[in-house]
C-alpha cells in the first residue's frame, strides 16, 4: 500500500528524528537525494554531466538549502551551478555558503543556456501561486522547453489538497523526502515522476492510500476449486432505455468480463444485452430478477417517476448497491431513498453529478470535497477522473492515477459501473471494490489505445486483456 501524508505529518516525523534534524544530517540526505535526481536528467537530457548547466530557483528556507547544498554537489561533479535567490535575506545561509565554495554562482537572471532547472521555491508549508517574479523565470523555462526538478512538490501546488494554483509551476520530476505527499497523487500531473528518498522518517498511517497492482491482484476475486457461478457473486445490471441501451450493453458485458460469477440484467434492452453477451440472465423487473448478491444501477436508465420507483425499489432491498449516473440525479432529488440502510452503498458520479449530490463543484479540494459528501450521505463515493478518489464513511479514503486520459470518452463510465458491481457482488468492501475497478478500467484504456483514441466499446473490449495482465502480479 502506498501512502500519502500531510505536511503536518511530515514535519512532526522530522521534528521525532531530534539530532538528525537539528544537527543536518536530514538535509544531508535530502540534499544527496536532489543531487542524484538532478544528475539523472542531465544524462538523460543532454547524455553526460560534465559542463551541464543547471539552474537553481531558490526561495527561503530549509527548501531552498536542500537545493542549495544539492548544488553544491553538483558543481563539485563539474556542473555549472547557478542560483536565483528569491529572497537573499532569508537565503539558507550554509547552504549558499556551501554552494559557493563548491563554485557555484549566484545570478539575478535565467543563463543562455540551462540544460536542468530545480524549483525550490517553497516548501511545504508554501501555499498560493508564484509570485510575479519567480512565475516570470519558470514561464521563461518553460518557453524554453527546459526539464524541472521540483525540491518536495511543484511551487504553487498545495501539499494537501493537490490544488494547483496559477501560475505555479510543472514538474518533470518531483523529488521527495521519507514518504509521498497528497499532492503528489491528487495533482499527479503537475508533479511529474516522483522519486522518494528514504531518509529515516517513523511515519504514522497515511492520509490517502493507493493500493499496489500487486494488492488489487490478490484482492480480485478468481474461482476456487469448489466454487461456483453463485458463490463467485451475482450482479443485478439496472440500466438502459429505449434511448440508450447501450447504456445497458457497456455496463452488463463490462460486469461480465469482470468477475466469473452471474450477472442478471433488468431493463428494456434485453435483446441489445443478449446479442453481446448470450450468458446474461435478463428479467423485465426487479421482482423477477431473482436473486442478486448486489445491484449496479443508473446508467442511461432515465430520470422520472418510473427510475426513481426502481431506484427506491432496489435501495430497499438492503443490498449492496452501486449508483451511477441517472441513479444518481435521481438520488439527489430524493436522497431520503438512503434512509434506513445498513448495506454498502456506492456512489460514482463524475464532477457535474457530484455537484448535483453535494450542491456544489468539488473543485478545487477534491479530497475534501469527497470525504465531506461521503460522510454527509452515509455511503462511499467514488469521485471519478483521471485521479479517482474514493472515500468511505469513516474519512478514510483510497486513490488512483489513471496516468492517462484515454477512458475520457461517451460510455467509460457505464463500463466502470459493471466492473465495480461486479466486485461488490463477489463480496469486495465499497472502498475496495472502487479502487480497484477503477485501476482495471485505466489499464484497459491504456491497453485498448495504443496512444490513439479509442471509443467505450474498445475499452470495454480490453477489460479482459487488462485483467489478464494484472492478475499475472498476483504474489
Amino acid at each position: 500500500m502506498i501512502g500519502y501524508y500531510t505536511a503536518a505529518q511530515i514535519r512532526a516525523a522530522e521534528e521525532a528524528t531530534g539530532e538528525l534534524l537539528t544537527g543536518g544530517l536530514l538535509m544531508a540526505r535530502a540534499a544527496t537525494a536532489v543531487a542524484g535526481t538532478v544528475l539523472t536528467a542531465v544524462r538523460r537530457r543532454t547524455g553526460g554531466v560534465y559542463g551541464r548547466t543547471v539552474l537553481l530557483v531558490v526561495g527561503a528556507g530549509n527548501n531552498g538549502g536542500d537545493a542549495l547544498y544539492a548544488g553544491a554537489i553538483l558543481a563539485k561533479r563539474g556542473v555549472r551551478v547557478h542560483a536565483i535567490l528569491l529572497d537573499p535575506d532569508r537565503a539558507h545561509i550554509e547552504g549558499l555558503r556551501a554552494l559557493r565554495q563548491a563554485g557555484g554562482r549566484v545570478t539575478d537572471r535565467v543563463p543562455e543556456r540551462v540544460d536542468v532547472a530545480v524549483d525550490a521555491v517553497v516548501g511545504l508549508g508554501g501555499r498560493g501561486p508564484l509570485r510575479p517574479v519567480a512565475a516570470q523565470v519558470f514561464a521563461d523555462l518553460a518557453d524554453r522547453g527546459t526539464t524541472v526538478i521540483a525540491v518536495d512538490l511543484p511551487s504553487g501546488v498545495d501539499p494537501d489538497t493537490g490544488t494547483v494554483h496559477h501560475p505555479s509551476v510543472r514538474a518533470d520530476v518531483s523529488v521527495t523526502f521519507g514518504a509521498p505527499r497528497i499532492a503528489h497523487l491528487v495533482a499527479a500531473p503537475a508533479c511529474g515522476d516522483v522519486v522518494v528518498a528514504d531518509i529515516g522518517l517513523d511515519l504514522p498511517p497515511a492520509a490517502l492510500t493507493c493500493p499496489t497492482d500487486a494488492e488489487v491482484a490478490r484482492a480480485w476475486p478468481i474461482p476456487g476449486p469448489h466454487d461456483d457461478k453463485y458463490t463467485q457473486g451475482v450482479v443485478g445490471i439496472v440500466a438502459g432505455s429505449a434511448h440508450y441501451p447501450g447504456a445497458a450493453v457497456l455496463a452488463t458485458s463490462a460486469a461480465v468480463a469482470a468477475t466469473s460469477g452471474m450477472t442478471r440484467y433488468v431493463g428494456p434492452a434485453t435483446d441489445q444485452v443478449l446479442a453481446v453477451c448470450p450468458e446474461v440472465v435478463a428479467a423485465p423487473t426487479i421482482g423477477t430478477a431473482g436473486r442478486v448478491q448486489a445491484w449496479a444501477v443508473g446508467p442511461g436508465f432515465g430520470t422520472g417517476e418510473q427510475a426513481h420507483a426502481i431506484l427506491a425499489d432496489v435501495l430497499a432491498a438492503n443490498l449492496p448497491t452501486l449508483i451511477d449516473a441517472d441513479g444518481i440525479t435521481v438520488l439527489a432529488q430524493h436522497p431520503e431513498l438512503l434512509a434506513g440502510r445498513t448495506a454498502p452503498t456506492l456512489l460514482t458520479p463524475h464532477a457535474g453529478e457530484f455537484a448535483r449530490l453535494a450542491g456544489q463543484a468539488p473543485d478545487p479540494d477534491r479530497l475534501s470535497a469527497v470525504r465531506e459528501l461521503a460522510a454527509r450521505l452515509d455511503v462511499t463515493v467514488l469521485l471519478k477522473g483521471r485521479i479517482t478518489l474514493v472515500a468511505d464513511p469513516d474519512g478514510q479514503v483510497s486513490g488512483t492515477d489513471a496516468a492517462s486520459s484515454w477512458a475520457a470518452t461517451a460510455g467509460a463510465g457505464d463500463i466502470l459501473t459493471g466492473i465495480a458491481g461486479a466486485l461488490l457482488a463477489a463480496g469486495l468492501p465499497a472502498r475496495l471494490a472502487g479502487v480497484s475497478a477503477a485501476r482495471v478500467h485505466a489499464r484497459a484504456a491504456r491497453l485498448a489505445s495504443g496512444g490513439a483514441p479509442i471509443g467505450a466499446s474498445v475499452l470495454r473490449d480490453a477489460v479482459a486483456p487488462a485483467l489478464r495482465e494484472l492478475l499475472d502480479l498476483r504474489e
